[in-house]
């Protein structure tokens, strides 16, 4: 397929265009797209995704254009392409006008599909979300503040419970073997089941015994598939399906005694959900909030709230090891050498002689290696560290005073002892035998053998970081400025469709989904805006 050419002169005898250049807003994400999109997606951008031969595609810059619309209005791809055939606001925003004057007064909803996955397996998968943000840097609103937080974004799968994960896994096994190799993984079954339904076998449920017998006798099956791949050579398929099917048998069960395999009452700390998507994962935002699927994350300048980053992680990732990934370019601008005591001044300039970096983010981010990363890089840090706690109201780290000095750590009843560093260079420090007589031992320890401190290899930064956040105008500056990054992410999942529930499965696809999102987010952010392209190259806010 060779690209196709938007044509970029105006019919003057074109109603439709007309009639909307009169009735729509000035700032609105149509009148935007209709101004702009030549110069944000003009086709040569996208020449990359075809080939020299073929028939022509529907040009790139009209996709791209209906893409973002349909991410904002949170659309499915039929949706979509209905809503840019009968909708004269989406095709005075594409640029195609009336029926009468464009060659493409209609396309299938493939074409979306199609764009998106030459999109994915092109070198440059995020360039609509990057031309976007380009333009916004040009306009000048993205200044070196950073704020950070994530969402979770529900899977498009069905959680599966441990007996439809294994037969599901075996199932995906037997689908991608043929021939002798098929025939001898066939052969090792010995339940009885063909594995060719996806419905669940038919016993009685509430039959304890006959429910741990399915589980034991499709376990056991699951086992005998692999002894009987164990040590050949296959196909890179095969070995994913193997490696999956040891992974799901592998994280549920334990064996009793009696050689039965078993349901095992715990949940394993990396647990697939789902054959059909693997790579999603059981979640938790808050305690009391748990999910099944990812979590988007976001980095945005809370002046103009345009987001600067995105990235996908699974729902049981942390949000702070990401965080390098969403600041990757104040990072590139902030990293300097020279005397400690100038670069941990709240006020001094950043590397490139211009206003210091900071980065927001709420508890998740105040981990001491990201406290220490900021540090090192010379970014002012505004992520709150969590204070120490200690179960029943016993005394808390804070009331111990950690010397890293001498390496010592003293009680509130002045004893001293010495921290015994590990390999990682994390410590622990035991008082032991001095809590047996101390009279405040009941205020500080439950533990028979007396009071244990741990202290990080980050100790000195987290300490820092907990007295800086003290302070009234830190609190002032952080409550004024993290909560702009819980707007942006309401605008971003205000669609159940597309936004907070994925539409798309895998880690890479949901990720290339949620920087479209984020893309069409930052457009109709540039058009309230009225953000404008200037002859000569370059953007610029009106007035």
């Amino acid at each position: 397929m060779t690209l196709g050419v938007a044509d970029r002169q105006a019919s003057l005898l074109d109603d439709m265009s007309e009639f909307c250049e009169k009735t729509l807003a000035k700032d609105s994400i149509y009148a935007f797209l209709h101004r702009e999109r030549d110069r944000l997606f003009p086709d040569e951008a996208f020449a990359d995704l075809f080939a020299d031969d073929g028939r022509r595609s529907v040009p790139p810059s009209v996709v791209a254009a209906v893409m973002v619309l349909q991410r904002l209005e949170g659309l499915s791809d039929r949706e979509a392409a209905e809503r840019y055939a009968f909708d004269a606001r989406w095709r005075y925003a594409a640029g195609v006008g009336s029926y009468d004057t464009s060659e493409w007064t209609i396309f299938s909803h493939t074409v979306f599909v199609d764009m998106r996955e030459r999109l994915r397996r092109s070198t440059d998968p995020d360039r609509v979300f990057a031309i976007v943000l380009d333009a916004a840097k040009a306009a000048g609103l993205v200044g070196r503040k950073r704020v950070l937080d994530s969402t979770p974004l529900y899977d498009a799968v069905a959680t599966m419970d441990t007996i439809t994960l294994i037969r599901s896994a075996v199932r995906n096994l037997l689908k991608v073997t043929d021939g002798s190799l098929r025939a001898e993984v066939l052969a090792v079954l010995t339940s009885g089941d063909d594995y060719a339904s996806s419905d669940k076998p038919q016993i009685d449920w509430e039959d304890a015994p006959a429910r741990e017998r399915l589980v034991d006798t499709r376990a056991k099956d699951a086992y005998a598939c692999l002894l009987a791949l164990e040590g050949r050579e296959l196909t890179d398929v095969v070995t994913e399906a193997a490696r999956l099917l040891a992974t799901v048998v592998g994280q549920d069960l334990e064996e009793g005694d009696d050689k039965i395999l078993r349901i095992a009452r715990k949940v394993a700390k990396d647990r697939v959900i789902s054959v059909v998507d693997p790579e999603a994962r059981h979640g938790h935002k808050t305690s009391a909030h748990g999910f099944d699927g990812y979590k988007g994350h976001v980095a945005i300048d809370p002046d103009s709230e345009i987001i600067t980053a995105t990235t996908v992680s699974a729902g049981n990732a942390g949000d702070a090891s990401v965080a390098e990934q969403l600041i990757g370019d104040l990072l590139e601008n902030d990293e300097v050498t020279g005397d400690d005591a100038v670069r941990e001044g709240q006020g001094e300039p950043g590397a490139l002689g211009h206003e210091r970096a900071t980065v927001y983010g709420d508890a998740a981010y105040g981990t001491g290696e990201l406290q220490s990363r900021l540090k090192d890089a010379n970014i002012a840090s505004k992520c709150k560290t969590q204070p120490p706690v200690a179960k029943n109201g016993l005394f808390t780290k804070d009331r111990f005073l950690v010397d890293l000095g001498t390496d010592t750590v003293t009680c509130p009843n002045d004893v001293t002892v010495k921290i015994r560093r590990l390999k990682d260079g994390d410590g622990i420090a035991k008082f032991a035998t001095h809590c047996v007589t101390c009279p405040l031992a009941w205020q500080c320890t439950t533990s028979r053998i007396g009071r244990k401190i741990r202290v990080g290899i980050h100790e000195a930064v987290v300490a820092r970081a907990r007295v800086e956040q003290k302070d009234p105008k830190w609190r002032a500056d952080y409550r004024a400025t993290r909560p702009k990054v819980e707007r942006k992410l309401g605008h971003l999942m205000r669609r159940r469709h597309g936004g907070r529930r994925a539409r798309v499965r895998g880690k890479l696809r949901v990720a290339a989904d949620f920087s479209l999102l984020a893309a069409a987010a930052n457009l109709a952010r540039l058009a309230k805006l009225e953000v404008r392209s200037i002859e000569g190259g370059g953007w610029m806010m009106a007035g």
